[in-house]
């Protein structure tokens, strides 16, 4: 088999360009392991676990796989300092940061050697994370279903303008989950592709079997962006996002939002799957998503399809 190699594969030191998002209650030590020992980059997401949890994720993801692994850090979260130092402590090779200011931790995690990316919604942010130092940044679009930009920017508008901004490696995301996906994203100026939705509906996702059967069951016009006044997500259509839409339409505050939104909705539906009240937070590409599969089989499908479609293309 050739080996690939572009800016991406030799920065993470991995075979294939593909990147599995860390999304919470969903991107635990299984299926990031399983995605790096199939080739491409596991993420832990550490966005909804305690200190004492992480620890325990990422010990776990070192035991399960000799391959580069990452964690996902949303820089607004209640203990970031406890999750960085555990990170440093725990020697994690590489961390991808959202949701806040890339120049905060930084600078501290490339002192301690940790290749660093960060989590963009557009060119302007794109380039203060380059100035921040960061290593490759992730340009994800409208599609997607977190991290979203108010902007409502889509992925085939976002890639190429973030690529035609910045010198560093880029990752698109947003929307992918085929190979011909993939090669869209590549032409468009990506170093590799991070996918969210698709390994929610794997066998090693820790998210809830009610949630991963609710994404394989979706369609087209299921989702839809919501809580723009707090962190911008695209929620699956259930009865609590029928809530927040009738709130949202009638002008509802922030405080208002905040009040329906509560503590631990997204871990009611998520993870402890409740269909209806909980909050599920999933891309628009779920309506092209069928079936659950192991993460090897994913990565290695979208490889194979993209490659496919590449040497087609070479014809």
């Amino acid at each position: 088999m050739t080996i690939y190699k572009n800016a991406i594969t030799s920065l993470f030191k991995i075979e294939k360009p593909i990147v599995q998002a860390g999304m919470i209650w969903t991107s635990g030590w299984r299926l990031a392991s399983a995605v790096s020992n199939a080739g491409g980059l596991g993420i832990i997401g550490s966005g909804s676990m305690y200190p004492a949890v992480l620890k325990e994720h990422i010990q776990k993801c070192k035991a399960a796989t000799n391959n580069a692994f990452a964690v996902n850090i949303p820089l607004l979260y209640p203990d970031i300092d406890k999750h960085l130092q555990i990170i440093i402590d725990e020697k994690v090779p590489i961390v991808f940061s959202s949701a806040g200011n890339p120049k905060t931790f930084t600078g501290i995690l490339k002192q301690e050697g940790i290749t660093v990316v960060h989590v963009v919604s557009s060119s302007k942010f794109a380039l203060k994370a380059q100035d921040a130092g960061c290593d490759a940044v992730v340009a994800e679009g409208f599609e997607a279903g977190g991290h979203n930009g108010r902007e409502e920017t889509t992925s085939f508008v976002l890639i190429p303008a973030v690529r035609d901004a910045i010198k560093i490696p880029l990752i698109a995301a947003g929307g992918i989950a085929t190979g011909r996906q993939m090669f869209a994203a590549m032409a468009l100026g990506a170093d590799a592709v991070q996918v969210g939705s698709r390994f929610v509906a794997s066998e090693e996702a820790s998210c809830h079997p009610n949630f991963k059967q609710a994404v394989i069951l979706s369609a087209e016009g299921d989702t839809h962006l919501s809580l723009k006044q707090l962190t911008p997500v695209r929620l699956l259509k259930n009865d609590f996002y029928r809530k927040v839409y009738e709130a949202e339409n009638n002008h509802a505050t922030k405080d208002v939002l905040e009040k329906l939104l509560g503590k631990g909705r997204a871990k009611k539906g998520m993870f402890e799957g409740d269909m209806n009240e909980g909050e599920l937070e999933i891309g628009q590409v779920s309506a092209m998503i069928h079936v659950i599969l192991p993460a090897a089989t994913i990565v290695n499908e979208l490889w194979a399809s993209y490659n496919a479609i590449w040497e087609d293309y070479c014809k």
